[in-house]
């Protein structure tokens, strides 16, 4: 009887680890592996000695790859949407932008990303899942604009709110008198891969602007000492008269996956501005004495100020195509063009111009 309990201790001792094995828990996620050569392989990790994983893919089977030749392993959170005809999509955070706009997508936290283009850099952090915070500049750091981005998801996981805005500023240029400001909301439908915005603002830019005046008055001419007179020295002053740009702004701009690595990014913007610009002017004139014909005074005019009105609307249109390198990488070009329609006060300062505006852009992740 001894025997037999030695023999089954025996027994549940060696067999324990295959049986502790066998109904331990099981990875069932799906991964996208990526090698060094960037060649890709998408399945389930059987198993993963430290020195090289066993995968087990729809397309080869099992697979074995030395994890010195592995540069990353992608987890597929949704494996309906990112897995298309065999091949990973994933949606990163390159996909909350289009090339100027945004849409109603969040950054999640974590997921912060850097844009550089021909104008200027921007980088963007999220503060949290819903909201982001946002620096851009030019390349000689001024101008420079502060972004802000609250998105409001909703039960139906292809319609998504949000709102935002961009105060900016001239910087060290002009002392900081130019400024500006753009506030808008924004209804994104479909997902991250595939989607539209639609978005409505108002936009404002100040201009600065100075005018040298002359106080208003009457001054008696100067005798230089040798009988000839000559106009006094009329006193002056910096007259304020900055105007403002004022514009509501419509977008639509669309996103679409034309493939493993590259998308159709459009973008439009319909700006329908007025521009008011403020003209001050006075008149001076000379008197003389009709008998010596010598300057006897000279008159200042009060100040007459009068204001011109224009309309400006723009279109801009900017298609193009993303193509995204890697998960932290992305390159985006845009065959841009802008439409630009002046009615002033006259034919003589009313006007139409169209030109060409291209764009490079590019995405990093941190």
């Amino acid at each position: 009887m001894k025997a037999y309990k030695v023999l089954f201790f025996l027994l549940f001792i060696f067999s324990a680890p295959i049986i502790w094995s066998q109904t331990g828990d099981i990875d069932t996620n799906t991964y996208v592996v990526i090698k060094s050569n960037n060649q890709e392989f998408i399945g389930k990790i059987l198993s993963d000695d430290g020195r090289e994983i066993l995968l087990m893919t729809a397309s080869v089977g099992k697979v074995y790859i030395n994890k010195s030749d592995i540069k990353s392993i992608v987890l597929i959170s949704d494996a309906k949407n990112q897995i298309i005809n065999g091949e990973y999509r994933g949606s990163g955070v390159f996909t909350t932008r289009y090339q100027f706009s945004t849409n109603a997508f969040s950054i999640l936290k974590g997921e912060n990303y850097a844009k550089i283009n021909l104008g200027g850099p921007e980088v963007h952090f999220a503060v949290s899942n819903n909201f982001s915070v946002g620096v851009m500049s030019s390349w000689i750091a001024s101008p420079v604009g502060l972004a802000l981005k609250y998105t409001v998801p909703t039960r139906n996981e292809k319609v998504n709110f949000g709102v935002g805005t961009i105060m900016a500023s001239s910087g060290y240029i002009v002392q900081g008198r130019l400024w500006g400001g753009l506030h808008w909301g924004m209804l994104t439908i479909g997902d991250r891969k595939n989607n539209i915005t639609f978005s409505a603002g108002y936009s404002y830019l100040n201009l600065p602007g100075k005018t040298t005046l002359i106080t208003p008055g009457t001054y008696a001419a100067v005798n230089d000492g040798n009988g000839n007179y000559y106009q006094a020295t009329l006193p002056r002053y910096q007259a304020n008269n900055s105007s403002r740009i004022k514009a509501p702004i419509l977008g639509i701009a669309g996103l679409a996956s034309v493939g493993k690595k590259a998308s159709f990014v459009m973008d439009a913007m319909f700006i329908l501005g007025t521009y008011n610009q403020v003209n001050n002017d006075q008149t001076v004139n000379d008197y003389f004495n009709p008998i010596t014909n010598q300057l006897a005074y000279t008159t200042v005019s009060n100040v007459t100020s009068t204001s011109n009105s224009y309309k400006a609307n723009l279109i801009v249109f900017m298609p193009g195509m993303r193509f995204q390198t890697s998960e932290n990488r992305a390159f985006q070009v845009s065959l841009s063009g802008v439409f630009v329609n002046v009615k002033g006060t006259s034919s003589s300062n009313s006007f139409r111009r169209s030109f060409p505006l291209p764009m490079c852009s590019w995405y990093y992740k941190f």
